[in-house]
């Protein structure tokens, strides 16, 4: 065993792992698909409805700045005006908080499924130990990850100097233009770089969810010892299994024995096999096989019938094809009707000619 500790792990995990991992939370997820579908619903929202929010929202403050004068704020008053404000904030802006909420689920709903476990959150001593939390801060996926968030950031502000830098041909027109087109125009870059970045950010996202696959997929890795070990748990030690097929042989083989002295023939080869019929013609259609074997087991059915005076007739062709083509418990096929009834009719003739002289 102490051999199996240093296996390296290079076999996949097994459908049974994965599951226990999944059930303690432990799955491939990328937090780039969230923030990819939270940004591109965002972005949905104030797409159809960005006007709308900005003018009640502008009119709302517009009418709460006009009548600044007229407001007379004390600790009775101060309480349901900012509850006042607060709702109507909370309204203008439900749609788009809505929208992140929804979009947050499905990104993670869309990766792993519905999943709902509260084994992460449960205490672990392990995460106080600080050889541990320097072992992950100095980890693979730690490095990663920082190299992630850097690239992220260059790429998502290439893409929002590329956009400004296509625009700025319009940067000396806005001196001309009005507080409104000006608020439009910054409205209008912003949605652009919202969208490219989006896309950006799908491509990422994607390319990132691959790369946690991989690495879940590696941290899962088992040695052969351990897909031995659980193959055990899962289906039995094979020791134990032989074992009980050995007693379940043997059990059924003393249970055929046990049928051997109501045998109406046996049937040998002479030496190597043996089979035993009977045939009750009241209540069987045709004769059946109740014990057969081969070796020291037909040995024993030959010396079991002697002993409880069973015939015992040596017909080669006819044993051979019994044991190939008849289990214990079926009757005779229909091809072998003939041969068996004239081992019969021989073994009825010798009980006749035996109790004739008695």
């Amino acid at each position: 065993m102490a051999e199996d500790t240093f296996q390296e792990k290079t076999e996949k995990p097994t459908p049974r792992k994965l599951k226990k991992a999944r059930d303690e939370g432990n799955v491939a997820r990328s937090t780039e698909i969230p923030s990819a579908m939270i940004l591109l619903f965002s972005l949905g929202v104030f797409l159809f409805s960005g006007s709308w929010m900005f003018w009640n929202l502008s009119e709302f403050m517009g009418g709460v700045f006009r009548n600044a004068g007229t407001l007379h704020l004390n600790s009775a008053s101060l309480l349901p005006f900012l509850s006042k404000v607060f709702e109507h904030v909370l309204s203008v802006l439900m749609p788009l908080m809505i929208a992140i909420l929804i979009a947050g689920f499905a990104g993670n709903t869309l990766q792993v499924g519905f999943l709902f476990t509260s084994k992460p959150l449960a205490p672990k001593l392990s995460k106080l130990n600080p050889v541990t939390g320097l072992k992950r801060i100095v980890s693979l996926q730690a490095f990663a990850e920082i190299a992630k968030s850097v690239f992220k950031f260059i790429f998502i502000g290439g893409i929002a100097s590329l956009v400004v830098r296509n625009e700025m041909e319009r940067f000396p027109y806005l001196m001309q233009m009005g507080v409104l087109d000006i608020i439009s125009f910054i409205g209008e870059i912003s949605l652009k770089i919202c969208f490219y970045v989006c896309l950006g950010l799908i491509v990422l996202s994607a390319l990132d969810f691959a790369f946690q696959r991989w690495h879940h997929q590696k941290k899962l890795r088992m040695t052969k010892q351990e897909i031995k070990e659980e193959a055990k748990q899962t289906e039995g030690d094979p020791r134990v299994k032989g074992r009980i097929r050995q007693i379940q042989m043997e059990t059924a083989r003393r249970r055929m024995m046990s049928e051997v002295p109501r045998a109406d023939v046996v049937i040998t080869n002479p030496t190597h096999l043996a089979i035993a019929l009977q045939y009750q013609h009241e209540k069987m259609a045709a004769p059946k096989v109740i014990a057969k074997g081969a070796g020291l087991i037909a040995e024993r059915i030959k010396r079991i019938a002697e002993q409880n005076d069973v015939p015992v007739v040596e017909h080669k062709s006819l044993a051979r094809t019994l044991f190939k083509f008849v289990e214990i418990g079926e009757f005779i096929p229909v091809n072998l009707y003939k041969a068996v009834a004239e081992v019969l009719a021989y073994v009825y003739r010798l009980k006749e000619t035996s109790h004739a002289r008695q």
